[in-house]
C-alpha cells in the first residue's frame, strides 16, 4: 500500500529523473530511504555520460546498499524510482537485499510514451554440459 510518505519520496525520485534531462542524461532517478524516509543516496541514468549500460539508477542504489548496508539494514530500505526497474536493476535489487521498491511509471506505461523503447528478445539455449559446469559450483561451496 502507497502511503502519503511515499508518494513524498517518489515525486523527490521524478524531480531526480527531471534533472538528470538538465544534465544530459536520461530521465531516470532514484532514491533510497530508510525505514523512517530519510534519504539514504539518490541516483539518476548515466548510460549515455558513463558509456556504461550498467549505469540505471536502481542499479547503482542497489550496489551502493550491497556495499554501505548490512543486511539488516538494506532489508528495512524503500527504493523509490521514477520508472518500475528494468531485469538487470531487478536482479541487482533481489541480490542487494533490499526491503521494497515503489516505482512511478510501470514498464508498459512507459512504452505506451517511448514506442519502439522495448529490448529485442535475446534467445536462451541451455542447459548443457551439466557435469562439468557443475564442479567449479561444487568445488566453491565445498571450500568457501
Amino acid at each position: 500500500m502507497i502511503t502519503q510518505a511515499d508518494e513524498t519520496l517518489l515525486r523527490r525520485a521524478i524531480a531526480i529523473a527531471a534533472h538528470a534531462i538538465t544534465l544530459g542524461d536520461a530521465p531516470y532517478g532514484s532514491l533510497l530511504a530508510d525505514a523512517g524516509g530519510a534519504i539514504l543516496i539518490e541516483a539518476h541514468n548515466t548510460v549515455r555520460r558513463d558509456n556504461d549500460i550498467s549505469a540505471h539508477p536502481e542499479l547503482k542504489l542497489a550496489r551502493w546498499a550491497a556495499r554501505e548496508l548490512t543486511a539488516e539494514e538494506a532489508a528495512r530500505t524503500t527504493m523509490y524510482t521514477s520508472c518500475q526497474p528494468c531485469e538487470m536493476c531487478g536482479g541487482g535489487i533481489v541480490r542487494s537485499g533490499l526491503g521494497r521498491v515503489v516505482y512511478a511509471l510501470a514498464t508498459e506505461q512507459f512504452l505506451t510514451l517511448n514506442p519502439g523503447g522495448g529490448w529485442p528478445v535475446v534467445p536462451l539455449e541451455g542447459p548443457a554440459l551439466f557435469d562439468e559446469a557443475r564442479a567449479p559450483i561444487e568445488e566453491f561451496y565445498r571450500s568457501g
